[in-house]
């Protein structure tokens, strides 16, 4: 099943390139659950292997593409509220955890949420239409979703491009890298709530 789906993807790279990668992050960030990290590793890894795709125009696609879903998805929780949201939870089968985590970490962190959902794969397809729910400021939201879109697509990218000729670690390194850039952004969070509780 895993290879069908490699080889599905694959080959719609390289029928569609940057389109593939354009629909399947604003899908994908919009709030579908889409495998957008796989879709990045391995249209860099073609930019690398076999030259069909231009790792900056990969980078420079997914970001705008990421940017504009995470939009979507905020424009959708901001106008169908909560119930939109708990149809949406059941029939994508997004968890009650995933939810909860979601919730609880707005709550708390505020707009620096979503960064650290950029690298984590429940969190990151439910963030937009999340952050739209709690009714965040937009502004607020658009300028952390696009950083957080830039980094989060600039690293998967590099990481399929630069270590392309071990492809069958990949997937491994991904998730180093996720645990690694997951607590740095952690770090950054601590750092937020440390300086504005001094300043109250």
């Amino acid at each position: 099943m895993a290879l069908y789906v490699f080889d599905l993807i694959r080959a719609q790279l390289v029928e569609h390139g940057y389109w593939t990668v354009a629909l399947a992050l604003l899908l994908e960030n919009a709030g579908l659950p889409l495998p957008g990290e796989t879709i990045l590793l391995l249209a860099s890894f073609l930019a690398y292997s076999e030259h069909r795709l231009a790792l900056p125009y990969i980078i420079l696609v997914g970001v705008i593409a990421a940017t504009l879903g995470d939009n979507l998805g905020f424009l959708v929780g901001f106008h169908g509220g909560r119930p939109l949201l708990a149809r949406y939870s059941k029939t994508l089968h997004v968890s009650p955890e995933s939810m909860a985590k979601g919730e609880n970490l707005f709550a708390r962190y505020g707009a620096a949420t979503i960064l650290v959902a950029r690298f984590i794969a429940g969190l990151r397809v439910i963030a937009g239409p999340l952050a739209g729910v709690m009714r965040m400021n937009w502004r607020t939201f658009a300028l952390c979703n696009f950083l957080g879109a830039a980094v989060w697509v600039t690293v998967i990218s590099s990481v399929g491009y630069f270590f392309g000729k071990h492809w069958d670690r990949l997937t491994e390194v991904v998730k180093d890298v996720n645990v690694g850039l997951l607590a740095a952004a952690g770090v950054v969070v601590v750092m937020i709530w440390l300086r504005r509780r001094r300043k109250r």
